[in-house]
């Protein structure tokens, strides 16, 4: 079985840029992590080439949720106001990409601090330590989804 991370965010902005770090930390055998800063369209052709079983999208998000904690985000819900900071639309890119991977999981972060010069804050840290493991265990149910 092949898995995809694509990590997204600004890591100048401090917590938005956890989707980055996790895909730059995120070392497993049989997945392939891609950290794709605020473009994750352009690689689009790595998708279309592995075409992975699994793809999990990971993103800083304001679900107004404690910074750190994370849920599993519904496509339909991409095009709110707490997911367009990008160059294309979310859920866009989720339904292009859903053509090349069978399950395709976006996880959205909880930031705290989103400042320029701001470094990944400490609870946000932790709740990416933790959605790690899950990945590593690859117990997606183990993700709350947002309501």
């Amino acid at each position: 079985m092949k898995y995809v991370l694509m990590g997204i965010g600004n890591e100048l902005n401090g917590d938005d840029g956890v989707g980055n770090t996790l895909a730059r930390e995120f070392v497993e055998r049989g997945w392939l992590a891609i950290p794709c800063e605020t473009v994750p369209e352009n690689f689009v052709s790595v998708i279309e080439r592995e075409k992975p079983e699994v793809l999990v999208m990971v993103d800083a998000a304001e679900m107004d949720i404690e910074p750190g904690d994370f849920r599993v985000v519904r496509e339909e819900r991409l095009d709110s106001e707490g997911f367009g900071t990008h160059g294309m639309p979310l859920s866009h890119l989720v339904s292009n990409l859903g053509r090349h991977a069978g399950i395709i999981i976006f996880v959205g972060i909880q930031p705290g601090k989103t400042r320029l010069g701001d470094v990944v804050s400490p609870v946000v840290e932790d709740g990416k330590k933790r959605l790690m493991d899950i990945l590593r265990r690859k117990d997606w149910g183990a993700i709350k989804k947002l309501e």
